[in-house]
């Protein structure tokens, strides 16, 4: 041929674009495969009660029962050692709103049944001034709430707090201990 060393060049600039490629299809495929096996152990929190995303049944909320609805959840890393649960709704007029803290739940618990805690576990304050469930209430006419219940797995077997602790003091305990967090959310609108 009329140019051998452009050829060459092009032909070796190929295969070792070749070999780049591969080494970057093999680490995709595997990135993807331990992603897949994370996933399926991904911590995670639900409810039998309240569909993610939608309308929170009456009875969980100021307008019917005002009960806890039923709560489960799974996978939780390894190394958990307790779980504290924090109920918010973001919406509200006055910022952040605080619907439920419980803390102090041993990591071997995977549920709480409707209306019901697991003996040995602590209620922190509330913003409605209470250590126990409320549920959502927001201003008739305000429009829909969102509702975050979310759960964190904790490295320490008790945050060391008396009970009815406010929420910036069960914060401030598991400050540095969080190992992960599951959530789902519910709505309600007045």
């Amino acid at each position: 041929g009329k140019h051998p060393i452009k050829k060459r060049f092009l032909r070796e600039t190929g295969m070792r674009l070749s070999k780049i490629l591969l080494i970057l299809l093999g680490f995709i495929f595997l990135t993807a495969l331990y992603c897949k096996g994370e996933e399926a152990m991904a911590f995670t929190i639900s409810s039998p009660d309240i569909s993610e995303g939608k309308t929170v049944p009456k009875e969980f909320t100021c307008d019917g029962l005002n009960i806890s609805p039923e709560l489960v959840w799974k996978d939780a890393p390894a190394g958990a050692k307790s779980l504290v649960l924090i109920v918010e709704d973001p919406d509200a007029p006055s910022g952040t709103f605080t619907h439920w803290v419980v803390y102090d739940i041993p990591a071997t618990a995977v549920m709480f049944a409707k209306n019901a805690l697991p003996s040995g576990v602590k209620q922190g304050l509330t913003d409605f001034g209470n250590a126990r469930y409320g549920g959502p209430c927001p201003p008739k006419g305000h429009g829909e709430h969102r509702y975050y219940f979310m759960l964190k797995a904790l490295d320490v077997p008790s945050l060391g707090i008396r009970d009815n602790a406010k929420r910036a003091e069960v914060e401030k305990a598991m400050k540095g201990h969080a190992l992960a967090e599951a959530r789902f959310m519910g709505k309600y609108n007045r």
